[in-house]
């Protein structure tokens, strides 16, 4: 994996996948099993954190609670020591990057937990270090604060121009904030790209499915081939597919639609598949059908606001094949075009 300079690199996956791991191994916390960590041209794999020049913002904001938001930020600069005039300069000045200057006289017991982290990011800014390591920094704090404090990280690593890897299992603030994002799985990186390209382009099963709010709907069946245009069968839904992505036929799939592109029909139809309301999400802009199968898996749709159905009303949903995205069952990898 290789992260450009000045780049926000969001490490995205469910937890467990490695992605603190990945990050304490940058940090020098964690030695790797095998392979070399370069900062440029340099071998820093066997450096210890201090000589690596990183700055790592968790969490929990771990601040001292005995000492000032000045005082905590102030420890950053300790081994460095420079002059009074110096500290008093670049406390000032981080202070104000971070909107935190009425504070820096509180104690942490007297700071929300947004004011907190704020001052936690001060503590790792003012070392001017080569990089930013956060490790789901906002996971504490409510939905509010967090979309407050995730548009500021974002412009405050765009005005800094510094390297920034940034770890989160929420694929909202992976899509919103990152340059790049590594979408994570049991210890592997699946795929590094664009949100662009994570979103549209998925280059697994999995990052189709965990990329996306609402989820992909997957429909499981096969290729049939006999009528001469390949089709996809899944129960009684057969749906022709476009030949140039279209597999072999005899081949077990899985069909990937987006709920935007899901359709409600009025009646059955060979292309649609048999359903029943499960629930329903009003979210004002618009709403979201969750349906049944008779296999008992979800589908999610994406339906305009105020749309009204009962629990349990028998519908049929159906799609256009050329927004979907077909997969190799057994490898869970794409079916090209040919």
């Amino acid at each position: 994996m290789e992260i450009a300079n000045g780049e926000l690199l969001v490490l995205l996956g469910p937890s467990g996948c490695g992605k603190s791991t990945t990050l304490n191994i940058i940090a020098g916390l964690t030695e790797p099993s095998a392979g070399k960590v370069l900062f440029g041209e340099e071998d820093v794999t066997g450096l210890s954190p201090h000589q690596r020049n990183i700055a790592m913002v968790f969490q929990s904001s771990l601040l001292y609670p005995h000492l000032t938001a000045r005082q905590n930020i102030f420890m950053s600069l300790k081994r460095s020591e420079p002059s009074r005039a110096e500290i008093e300069r670049r406390i000032a000045e981080v202070a104000a990057i971070v909107d935190i200057e009425r504070l820096l006289d509180k104690l942490p017991s007297q700071l929300s937990g947004g004011e907190r982290q704020r001052v936690a990011t001060a503590k790792a800014i003012i070392r001017q270090p080569t990089a930013f390591l956060l490790d789901e920094p906002l996971g504490a704090l409510d939905a509010a604060m967090r979309l407050t404090l995730r548009s500021e990280l974002v412009n405050l690593q765009k005005r800094l121009k510094t390297t920034m890897v940034f770890v989160t299992h929420d694929q909202t603030e992976a899509m919103t904030m990152g340059d790049r994002i590594a979408v994570m799985r049991n210890g592997r990186v699946e795929q590094i790209g664009t949100p662009d390209e994570i979103y549209n382009r998925p280059a697994t099963l999995f990052v189709a499915g965990f990329v996306g709010a609402p989820p992909m709907n997957f429909f499981q069946g096969e290729i049939d081939g006999g009528s001469g245009t390949p089709t996809f069968v899944a129960g009684p839904m057969r749906v022709p597919l476009a030949t140039a992505a279209a597999g072999r036929p005899g081949q077990s799939v899985t069909l990937a639609i987006r709920p935007q592109f899901l359709r409600i029909r009025p009646a059955a139809s060979p292309d649609a598949m048999p359903v029943s309301v499960f629930a329903l999400e009003h979210l004002g802009n618009e709403s979201i059908v969750i349906f049944e199968t008779a296999a008992k898996e979800k589908l999610r749709a994406v339906v305009a606001p105020g749309f009204e159905a009962r629990i349990g009303e028998p519908l049929h949903v159906g799609f256009d094949p050329a927004a979907g995205k077909l997969f190799d069952r057994a490898t869970e990898r794409p079916i090209a075009a040919a």
